[in-house]
């Protein structure tokens, strides 16, 4: 889609994702650095603040991950609390959102309502809650109600979760004074509705402690590609963080998801997508896909290539060398030699006969075999060809925006501040100032009580 000078531009939406522990994160780099020193997480945050992005967002990890009864290589620095980051974060920063992954299957309604309402608070309102769901009991045990959720009730539960956390929310009525010991205005009981819920997860009953935050509710976003995920995210989120990289899958699903909120009565623009994006850059386009080849060398290093084959196989590939061609023998079907992460194969044996062809064809060793399979890098190139790219996929409703992803903690988006915000600015389609105060207004939603109590995101 070509745009003419004079036509409004879509505002691309831009989130920061702390590299931390997921695959694409590269340790053996000499520009990496700490993943859990705070100093990694502020320089992070203050550079995407400088971008003026939308959000910073943190991911969550709730066992570490195995692989065949070992520990999982990225997992090893551990994973600080995703909560207590982002309070910490929230006085380093004065405008960027904080948004956190929070599972909805091992916590309860109140403490969630409680612990969001406060980061809200804290940040002036900048909070954000990424939803997720698990049914695995290898992640449940490290609870009191260890694997009991079966998988199908995942987003039973989940639905449930939301609605309680939001009645809870709500139970401080909109423009009731709050506390201030100074001024001595205190919140009458009228103010603060009691609860009494009761739903096939949960019966809680009481009074909410915390005032009603300034967005009202925290920014709500949601990761989940499954029917049963979707239609979930166009009921309940505010935005969903995507999975699909290319232009026509984005515009599939975009359209497929955004079709579904007529039906909770909702718009277009009351739901964000934005997919999750790596870029590499370079001074020239042959640069930058050379920095993109020597990245994908080390996020998967001989050791790193066998243990993907093996999630896949089901079983110890060892004595294989990386560098040489695929096992000749067969996969062992419904066998997980990796807990804590979703097996890559739902059906190892056609998986297993896809690859073999395309090594076969492309003449492709094991370790770059899975360096082709397993590839995230979306945008690579020069600045100004990313700036385009990234232009073309939210002009042309492929995307509203991304969550980028760098390789490197905490440098890693350094360089794309610098270099391809500013060509964004250039092209009308990114703000060069923050207009508002609170995420929802960078996002451009609505208080959730704007329409029956005038109340709008500052």
């Amino acid at each position: 889609m070509t745009l003419s000078g004079n036509e409004i531009r879509k505002q691309i939406h831009l989130a920061a994702h702390f590299p931390g522990v997921n695959n694409t994160t590269v340790w053996a780099d000499p520009a990496s650095e700490s993943q859990v020193d705070f100093s990694s997480f502020v320089h992070l945050a203050e550079t995407a603040e400088r971008g003026k992005f939308d959000f910073f967002f943190l991911a969550e990890g709730l066992r570490l991950r195995e692989h065949r009864g070992r520990i999982h290589d990225l997992d090893v620095v551990g994973r600080p609390d995703t909560l207590t980051v982002l309070e910490a974060l929230a006085g380093a920063t004065s405008h960027l959102g904080l948004a956190g992954t929070i599972n909805t299957t091992f916590n309860e309604p109140y403490e969630l309502a409680k612990q969001f309402a406060t980061l809200d608070h804290l940040s002036d309102g900048r909070a954000a809650w990424n939803l997720v769901t698990s049914s695995d009991a290898f992640t449940g045990e490290n609870f009191r109600r260890g694997g009991f959720l079966e998988h199908s009730q995942r987003y039973v539960r989940a639905d449930e979760v939301v609605d309680v956390v939001r009645q809870l929310w709500d139970s401080w009525r909109a423009g009731a004074p709050v506390i201030d010991r100074k001024r001595g205005i205190f919140a009458a009981d009228s103010d603060i509705a009691p609860f009494d819920i009761h739903t096939t997860q949960f019966d809680i009953a009481g009074r909410f402690e915390v005032p009603r935050s300034p967005q009202g509710h925290p920014v709500l976003l949601q990761a989940g590609d499954s029917d049963e995920g979707r239609e979930f995210g166009a009921a309940k989120a505010d935005a969903i963080f995507s999975r699909h990289g290319t232009l026509e899958e984005g515009r599939a699903f975009y359209t497929d998801v955004k079709s579904r909120l007529a039906k909770y009565g909702r718009t277009y623009n009351d739901l964000k997508i934005l997919p999750a994006a790596t870029f590499v850059l370079g001074d020239t386009t042959e640069e930058a896909h050379e920095n993109a080849r020597r990245i994908r060398l080390q996020q998967v290093g001989p050791q790193t290539a066998i243990a993907f084959l093996e999630q896949v196989w089901g079983k110890d590939l060892s004595a294989y060398d990386p560098d040489g061609p695929l096992p000749d023998i067969e996969p062992e079907d419904n066998v997980n030699i990796t807990r804590g992460r979703v097996r890559h194969a739902k059906d190892p044996l056609a998986v297993a006969k896809e690859w073999r062809a395309k090594a076969e064809a492309e003449n492709l060793s094991i370790r770059e075999l899975i360096i082709e399979v397993t590839a995230r890098q979306q945008f690579i190139g020069t600045p100004a060809d990313v700036a385009a790219e990234i232009d073309e996929y939210v002009q042309t409703d492929a995307s509203d925006g991304f969550i980028l992803v760098p390789h490197l903690t905490p440098g890693g988006l350094d360089g794309f501040v610098d270099k391809v915000v500013p060509l964004l600015q250039e092209r009308g389609s990114f703000r060069t100032e923050y207009e508002g105060a609170t995420l929802r207004s960078h996002l451009g939603l609505q208080h959730p009580h704007s329409t029956s109590e005038g109340v709008r995101a500052s």
